[in-house]
């Protein structure tokens, strides 16, 4: 394909980029202005302000960002949120709307010509939009045509693997529910989510080596640690409130470690918004040990540790937990003979770390045994990055730190009930014991066919093997990897379908026909014929809590997400289910009362969820049940990656800039990295720049070879900056292009956006 007509790539224009120096603190006055600019710009003030008041409260809507928890106990009085939750509602409770002629005025390939930025704040659609096959401009449709549509296309398919059912992790509990059981009674498992691209590679590992794909600790853990690590993740942009609780830790005497290529200003210094002594005394230092790691050093970096406590424990026999290792894991033996033929020197070189930096992390892993370690995808996404997780398993249960006060795994989940939805069923590989469930509740006996996750789905459409694509919420185009080809894959397709809140780049990269389907934010009132209803999601330490809009809503056109999947099972599956779908549809305590009966942890679901805080669900390895095939913690054989680049190449990580969540762009700033009003950046080490005969701001091409095919990404402006030597960072989706769709972990097939090898073109 011409990439320069391709409608997924972001268009190679800059704007009129400036850069200063980076920052060495968090939040404080920029964060609340920040705030405060984006409320006012897109939202009404009155709205911003009553939803300010409600994010995250008990008796409110959780945020439609993160999947950050919030405290059991008292919550804050001011607010409790972040500059990017406040974004995030910005986003969603826009002032403006779109409709039928909004779509009139502007093509879809106009609409493709403009930034995801612009796209993005061109409003709040407002009612369902049609493009029919080879029209330029989509057009008013009723719901009724819609939902006889999608149904028209789904039943005319040779096979139910034919469709492809994508989820995003904004979606809630009782939606994705019904919208996993809808797709398994249609007679498929093809449910691809967001998890498959950030962690899923982290329920692979915790799976095989803990017995739970999801982390052990709580946010009172976090408060009692004696030593939290924070590896591959940056709290300050993706995660905010996570540096209150790392701030709360230091003042309980806690120690953090922060392992990153970049040093994010999140991670050196905080300023806590809502305390005003704070924002005059200017904040608190939050790493006590800064550790720049190379690109995928990481288990190199985990192996020098490992090496030198095994050295300690030689010595004097009182570093490692034996008793745990006794009582509660399989695979010692192995696990020491195999850790030692690896080299410590040659670790410590692959690491990227120096010594004096390795020796302040040793000593604090050394000394403690109440030990959490936080990632994100600075650890998930890469070939290795299965490894990388089990590699963590290794340094916890040597010391003892798992299933004890303070002490723990921590995967810091991305989007605001990713973890929710695989717990309720969004799963293309569903455990047997989970469909049984549904089969005896529902009177139909689901595929136990695997499904396609992302990449394979990817693949279906591009081969021809997938005719419909139905993405429920999410950007679809802009967060997959190998743009040109996932572009290619979706046009292959018959009908392709976005359950969205507002207009975003999937939705002008279509099949022959294309639907747009408006649905209700986090933000907005849900009415049905019973009444106003609440719905429910989980958050990253696997609390399920209540969400209810307190906006009206935007327009009267708009469904739930709980209703478009009602009516379209209702309009696909008709007199054939066995399911009442539209009873459903009024009523959602109908939903959770099935949850409750098919899902574990979920008992009592309804009058659980009445409790202002919420509930926990099970989790074995809290309580030392480890549900792996030893019935033990495994202990595992990690490979260190080697990387072999040639003189002219770098190592490429994929990054979010400030001013966005995901594929979402609130803005064209990146405060904190000292970049604004421009997205088409490539950090360099400023080295490397010279041995290229690079200057600042200079213009270059990337390319990246995998396999025989070569990837390009043209029109990038260089910005010298902190990162180590042969390392690179650029924005996504920007780079998506070059991410080969075959380069991915394995057994979790996360692709690896964060080590991609390139070469730089003036």
């Amino acid at each position: 394909m011409n990439s320069k007509k391709n409608k997924a790539l972001t268009p190679e224009k800059f704007t009129d980029i400036s850069v200063k120096k980076p920052y060495k603190n968090s939040a404080g006055f920029q964060s609340i202005k920040s705030a405060i600019t984006q409320i006012s710009k897109y939202t009404r003030v009155k709205d911003g302000v009553k939803l300010s008041l409600k994010i995250n409260q008990k008796g409110g809507f959780d945020c439609p960002g993160c999947a950050w928890p919030d405290p059991d106990d008292e919550r804050s009085s001011i607010g409790e949120y972040c500059e990017n939750g406040i974004k995030a509602i910005a986003e969603e409770a826009q002032k403006n709307t779109i409709d039928n002629t909004f779509f009139k005025k502007h093509s879809v390939e106009e609409l493709a010509t403009w930034t995801d930025f612009e796209i993005g704040k061109s409003g709040r659609l407002a009612e369902p939009m049609f493009l029919a096959e080879g029209a330029t401009h989509y057009q008013s449709i009723s719901w009724e045509e819609a939902f006889s549509k999608v149904g028209t296309h789904l039943n005319a398919l040779n096979n139910p693997d034919e469709a492809i059912f994508y989820t995003s992790g904004r979606t809630t509990n009782e939606a994705a529910f019904l919208y996993q059981l809808f797709v398994r009674e249609f007679g498929t498992a093809n449910l691809p989510d967001c998890s498959n691209m950030c962690h899923e590679a982290s329920g692979s590992a915790l799976s095989e080596t803990l017995g739970i794909g999801k982390g052990s600790v709580t946010l009172d853990d976090l408060y009692k640690a004696e030593v939290v690590m924070v590896i591959g993740q940056n709290p300050a942009t993706n995660h905010p409130r996570m540096l209150s609780a790392l701030e709360k830790c230091k003042k309980n005497g806690g120690k953090i470690i922060a392992v990153n290529p970049l040093p994010e200003a999140g991670l050196l210094k905080f300023t806590n918004p809502q305390d005003p002594i704070k924002m005059l005394t200017g904040g608190k230092q939050i790493a006590d040990v800064f550790a720049q790691v190379t690109i995928n050093g990481d288990v190199a970096l985990f192996k020098t540790i490992l090496l030198k406590l095994l050295e300690k424990e030689e010595e004097t026999a009182h570093v490692f937990d034996k008793d745990f290792i006794e009582k509660h894991t399989f695979g010692y033996e192995a696990f020491i003979a195999d850790l030692k033929t690896y080299n410590f020197n040659d670790c410590l070189k692959a690491s990227g770390i120096d010594e004096d930096t390795f020796n302040a992390i040793f000593n604090l892993i050394l000394n403690h045994n109440k030990i959490i370690i936080c990632w994100a995808m600075g650890l998930t996404q890469h070939q290795n990055a299965v490894d990388n997780i089990r590699e963590v398993v290794n340094l916890l249960l040597l010391k003892g730190s798992i299933g004890k006060e303070g002490a723990g795994t921590c995967p810091v989940r991305g989007h605001s009930n990713v973890q929710g939805d695989r717990t309720v069923g969004i799963w293309e590989a569903a455990p047997q014991a989970f469909l049984d469930k549904i089969e005896a509740k529902y009177g139909f006996k689901p595929t136990t066919k695997h499904g396609y996750a992302v990449i394979d789905a990817i693949k279906a459409m591009y081969e021809n093997k997938a005719k419909v694509f139905f993405g429920l919420g999410g950007n679809f185009i802009s967060a997959v990897p190998d743009t040109v080809y996932a572009s290619q894959a979706l046009q292959n397709c018959n009908l392709t379908v976005h359950v969205s809140t507002k207009l975003n780049r999937s939705h002008l990269v279509t099949g022959k026909e294309a639907l747009i389907l408006p649905c209700l934010g986090r933000t907005e009132k849900d009415y049905q014929k019973t009444g106003l209803q609440i719905q429910s999601v989980e958050n990253s330490m696997g609390i399920v809590s209540a969400t209810k809009g307190v906006l009206e809503p935007c327009s009267k056109d708009l469904l739930s997400e709980v209703a478009v999947v009602c009516g379209i099972a209702n309009a696909t599956l008709s007199a054939k289910s066995k399911i009442d779908w539209l009873a459903y549809k009024d009523d959602y305590t109908l939903v959770r009362n099935d949850i409750a009966e098919v899902v574990s942890g979920f008992k009592d679901y309804n009058t659980k969820l009445q409790k202002p805080s919420g509930f926990y669900l099970p989790n074995g390895a809290r309580e030392r049940q480890f549900n792996t095939k030893t019935g033990k913690a495994n202990f595992s054989i990690n490979k260190m990656p080697t990387w072999k680049l040639k003189n002219d190449e770098l190592v490429m990580m994929t990054i979010r800039s400030h001013d966005q969540f995901n594929t979402t762009i609130y803005g064209l700033d990146d405060r904190y990295r000292g970049v604004y009003n421009e997205r088409r950046i490539i950090f360099m080490n400023k080295d490397d720049m010279k041995a290229r005969g690079l200057k600042e701001l200079q213009v270059v091409n990337l390319k990246s070879e995998f396999n025989g095919v070569t990837r390009c990404a043209n029109n990038f402006k260089v910005v010298g900056y902190n990162i180590p030597k042969n390392c690179c960072a650029t924005y996504f989706p920007e780079t998506n292009v070059l991410v080969p769709l075959d380069n991915f972990a394995h057994t979790a097939k996360t692709p690896a956006s964060k080590s991609i090898v390139i070469t730089i073109e003036a």
